[in-house]
This record gives structure tokens, C-alpha cells and sequence, in this order.
């Protein structure tokens, strides 16, 4: 602490836990802002996963099936998942067996690009179904 005040600077425990304890002499708001610095890095570092929309009926014709399954292959080749969804509307939530069916074959034509993460799953009115790039 004598050491500290005579440099006119503060005394930091880093390691409180070790026998003994392990302090540094710095200018603490400059170790606070050297600290926060560097966790901002290692955020700014971090992968961010980015989802893609891709969103059916469940009567859609092949065209329209083709079209969207193309931008999926671009989405899967930048590094994105895609989330595939059927909605029902009205009354045609009673075919929601070939909403399944459409997002089965929308996977298995993606199957050399990306991997299956979540088989379709009905919710209320939507059935949806994640699809992750696979690893090169």
C-alpha cells in the first residue's frame, strides 16, 4: 500500500483467492477500461447465429417450392440457419399432414447443405422446422 500511495497510484487484488494474495500496482480506472476493452473484444469475436425465414402454405406449388428452396441454398452456403414454417390458415390447418410432408421433402433436398436441428413441429397455427448449415 506504501508503494501505491508514494507512486500516486492504487493498489488492485487480481487473484484474492491465491495464498497469498496476488495485487498489482495500476491506475485502476485505466486497468477498468483496459478491462472492459478487452471483453468487448471477445464479444465482437463471438459467432452470431443468424436465422433466415422461409415461410410455406401448404398447398405450394413445386415452382414456388423450387424458388424458396434455392434461397435456402443461399442462406445455408453464408452461414445461416433456416427456419422453414407452413402456416394454416382458416380451415386449412386440416392438412397439416401435407404441411409435414412439404417440410420433409424441403429437408431431404437440402440434406447435402445442412443438417436437420429441429424435425416440424406444430405450434398453434404454424408447423416449423430449423435447419443448420453443415461444417466445411
Amino acid at each position: 500500500m506504501q508503494i501505491a500511495k508514494e507512486a500516486e497510484l492504487d493498489l488492485v487484488e487480481i487473484s484474492p483467492s491465491a495464498e497469498p494474495p496476488v495485487c498489482k500496482v495500476v491506475d485502476y480506472k485505466k486497468f477498468l477500461y483496459e478491462l472492459k476493452k478487452k471483453q468487448k473484444e471477445i464479444k465482437s469475436k463471438a459467432a452470431k447465429v443468424v436465422i433466415k425465414e422461409i415461410r410455406f402454405g401448404p398447398q405450394t406449388d413445386d415452382h414456388d417450392f423450387n424458388f424458396k428452396k434455392n434461397h435456402a441454398l443461399k442462406f445455408l452456403a453464408e452461414g445461416a440457419k433456416v427456419k422453414a414454417f407452413v402456416f394454416f390458415r382458416g380451415r386449412s390447418i386440416v392438412y397439416k399432414e401435407q404441411g409435414e410432408i412439404l417440410l420433409l421433402r424441403f429437408a431431404q433436398e437440402l440434406e447435402e447443405f445442412g443438417k436437420v436441428e429441429q424435425l416440424p413441429l406444430l405450434e398453434g397455427k404454424n408447423m416449423r422446422m430449423i435447419i443448420a448449415p453443415k461444417k466445411k
